[in-house]
């Protein structure tokens, strides 16, 4: 390689050493793989359905790669979840699943099902005789919490179309902004459980407009559930700074829905997949609230501190390792490939950006692929116009195309020269025709 200035020779030192394995003296802690992923620790961070969820969603994904093992740990943990609560559709989807492979145990229990819908029929006719009497006596706060127990009723059966309309009927009987925001939290939690995140934004919004009455564990929650909203909208960036401004006062408070390790986790990745350098050391690095969710997830925290060092080849294998993880995460999975793509892009994009010629091979050894899948990568970012350069396949050197600034400057300095001369010359001209009265003169002919 050839650098610009004198500066660039410890650079490229750097970065050689990195590629040829210079850090393999630097200490890390174990990174788990998905084989390796410990379910009950997994499960142990979330609370309600959504911990059931996660854990069908894990069951799924190993059934689909054939790991019988994960998947039979997924579905026995579900179960006894689900027993804990009232949900028997869920459960009989669940026993059906297992399919008699974890024993006599986790067969059917027809008489626990049939005894807890019993129940339910019995608390339905229940509340539904309570919220008739609430609205014949025009109660306000009565009937509010009538439809709050129908919400709250229809979530625990896993109604949650009926839970949402229950949970916004009560609008209508909000007579103070707590009221409003109960509302308001209560639809988010449901919309995202049905995956319908346009309804989450559009309920943030309207808790928001009572900021007096917003506690910090509330201002957090609705931080963390619009990250959520914008990473489904494939909006990475503002699902970053969503995540980045998510309070540490959030802790355990909203394990129905996100970690605290997942905001790490999902504002990490995003912020490295769009942020530029500044932003990365600014909001993320030097981001004291943020660092306390890093420290969470230490696999996130130096993969971070890799990017921003251009430590490319170490950064690139702990993306490699927690990949098998994050593929099991039941709102990230769809976004790793995009995600990975974009970081790697942005790490080939820093790596050539300052110097004149790079050493394809040199390179590759840094990024741990061949030198055809290298230059086919940067084929496209070239293409693409995000890489100024040209590839010289023969030589296997990709030189830099760097503007010429020293003529840029003299063209611009011509410009600025012809500006300057017409606009001199446009005000003699109108200060001559005001001397002699020019259009003065036109005036009076006519």
């Amino acid at each position: 390689m050839e650098g610009d200035d004198e500066t660039s020779g410890p650079m490229i030192d750097e970065i050689y050493a990195n590629g040829d394995g210079g850090d393999n003296n630097r200490t890390r802690k174990p990174i788990f793989s998905g084989d390796q992923l410990d379910i009950e620790v997994y499960a142990s961070l979330y609370a309600g359905r959504t911990k059931i969820m996660r854990l069908l969603f894990i069951a799924n994904r190993c059934g689909e790669k054939n790991n019988t093992t994960m998947q039979l740990e997924a579905l026995r943990m579900a179960y006894d979840e689900i027993k804990k609560g009232e949900n028997t559709q869920l459960y009989r989807e669940v026993v059906q699943k297992i399919d008699g492979r974890l024993g006599p145990g986790y067969d059917l229990d027809v008489a626990w099902a049939e005894n807890v819908d019993r129940r339910a029929e019995q608390k339905k006719e229940k509340l539904e005789n309570e919220l008739n009497a609430y609205r014949t006596n025009l109660i306000k706060e009565s009937i509010r919490m009538g439809y709050n127990d129908f919400g709250d009723f229809y979530y625990a059966h896993g109604q949650l179309g009926d839970a949402f309309k229950s949970y916004v009927r009560t609008r209508d009987y909000c007579t103070t902004s707590k009221h409003i925001i109960h509302m308001c939290m209560s639809a988010i939690l449901v919309s995202i459980e049905m995956g319908q995140f346009t309804h989450v934004t559009s309920y943030v919004s309207k808790a928001e407009q009572a900021p007096e009455s917003l506690d910090l564990i509330t201002v957090a929650k609705l931080r963390s559930a619009t990250g959520l909203a914008n990473l489904e909208a494939k909006k990475y960036k503002l699902a970053a700074r969503k995540f980045l401004e998510t309070s540490p006062d959030l802790g355990s408070h909203y394990n129905e829905v996100i970690a605290p390790q997942d905001v790490a986790t999902y504002g990490g990745l995003c912020a490295l997949a769009t942020f530029d350098r500044t932003e990365l050391k600014n909001k993320v690095i030097d981001n004291l609230n943020f660092r306390n969710f890093l420290e969470l997830v230490p696999e996130v925290r130096e993969l971070i501190n890799d990017f921003y060092s251009s430590h490319y080849a170490s950064c690139l294998e702990i993306l490699g390792n927690l990949k098998a993880n994050l593929l099991l995460d039941i709102h990230l999975h769809d976004h790793v490939e995009t995600l990975y793509d974009q970081i790697r892009h942005k790490a080939l994009i820093q790596y050539t950006h300052p110097f004149v010629s790079v050493d394809l091979n040199k390179m590759a050894d840094a990024f741990k692929t061949t030198v055809a899948g290298l230059e086919k990568e940067l084929e496209a970012l070239i293409t693409d116009n995000q890489i100024q350069a040209r590839i010289d396949s023969h030589n296997k050197i990709l030189y830099a195309r760097h503007a010429d600034q020293r003529n840029a400057t003299f063209q611009r300095v011509l410009e600025t020269g012809r500006v300057f001369d017409r606009d001199v010359r446009d005000m003699l001209l109108r200060s001559n025709l005001i001397k002699h009265e020019h259009n003065l003169r036109a005036s009076r002919k006519l």
